[in-house]
């Protein structure tokens, strides 16, 4: 039986079915296994679940035994996935399954700082309200209405384009900017392709929902936020790395921007004295835009169904490298 090494606890269900086809070792603990014991698993095992905080580089795959690195995540930049073909490793990920989680929690950010939500219930709990001692006032807290504003999606994937035509609910303008123009989209959606300067110039909130790359690894630097409106708002649930974070600091502590609101960050978990903290116009999250229970769940089914379609001889049904096939065919044979 071939051995898989799960580097985080999962529903019990899910490792049931697994265990019927690998021999299982689960990582217990809450807090990722270090390299190196990634490293020594590596030699041990013929398969990984892994997660986005395992880094599965190239020294790792080149001197293992592994087979298959079923990811549990959308995105996989985790992984060196050029090498893992290179030596004939499957690699798959769970995309599909998280896209309306993701995007509700978008929304989520956008309402919270655009509201001020956040700004308001430390207003309340930390006694501000009561010292003040004022029930209402026409100038308290003052946030702004989505209806009539401009939303620029930046990435018009499965994600992008559910936060889109959620935005079609609050009667917003949506501009998007892709790679590749989405021409069924536009019609389909009522959306406006632009390119990605005419975007920031033109959006009053900016969602980012573009996958890692060498090419959107510091997508909005400096010179983009600069490109913004002095009164917008930037969120990003894709990946830390999309937004130089030192840019963004020196944006809203100069007011290029009015707020911004998180889900990921270049450093992951954020130090409690991080810069982005000490700002009232800053909403973060610890990278939870895909957890709830049923898409947590929903994603580690899908890895599950990669893992047994390997095992069985089959190309697992989310292949990140499909190349692979022609390399070494799936299955332990």
């Amino acid at each position: 039986m071939p051995k898989l090494f799960v580097t985080r606890e999962l529903f019990p269900d899910v490792l049931e079915r697994l265990a019927k086809y690998y021999e299982l070792e689960v990582w217990d603990r809450y807090k990722e296994p270090p390299y190196e014991v990634l490293l020594r698993k590596s030699r041990e095992a013929d398969a990984f679940l892994s997660l986005l905080t395992d880094r599965i580089d190239c020294n790792l795959l080149s001197g293992s035994r592994l087979r298959i690195v079923a990811q549990y995540a959308v995105g996989f930049d985790n992984v060196d996935v050029k090498c893992a073909t290179e030596h004939g490793i499957y690699v798959t990920n769970t995309p599909g399954v998280l896209t309306e989680a993701t995007a509700e929690h978008t929304w989520a950010l956008i309402l919270s700082l655009a509201r001020r939500i956040v700004e308001a219930d430390h207003y309340v709990r930390w006694g501000e309200w009561w010292r003040v001692g004022t029930a209402w006032h026409p100038l308290m807290l003052l946030g702004v209405e989505l209806e009539g504003k401009t939303l620029g999606v930046v990435g018009i994937g499965r994600i992008g384009s559910r936060v889109a035509e959620i935005a079609k609910a609050f009667r917003m303008r949506v501009v998007y900017y892709d790679v590749e123009r989405k021409r069924e989209l536009e019609e389909k959606l009522g959306i406006e392709y632009r390119e990605l300067d005419d975007l920031l110039a033109v959006s009053d909130i900016v969602t980012l929902h573009t996958p890692l790359t060498p090419e959107t690894r510091y997508l909005i630097n400096e010179e983009r936020l600069r490109r913004m409106k002095r009164g917008s708002l930037l969120i990003n649930t894709a990946r830390g790395a999309v937004v130089d974070t030192n840019a963004l600091v020196k944006a809203l502590r100069e007011g290029w921007i009015a707020g911004a609101a998180l889900d990921v960050f270049e450093r992951e978990p954020l130090e409690p004295n991080h810069p982005l903290l000490a700002f009232k116009n800053v909403v973060v999250t610890p990278h939870i835009a895909s957890a709830t229970s049923e898409t947590r769940r929903r994603m580690a089914e899908l890895a599950a169904e990669n893992l047994i379609a390997f095992y069985e001889g089959k190309e697992p049904p989310t292949l990140v490298n499909k190349e692979v096939v022609r390399r070494r065919s799936p299955g332990f044979g």
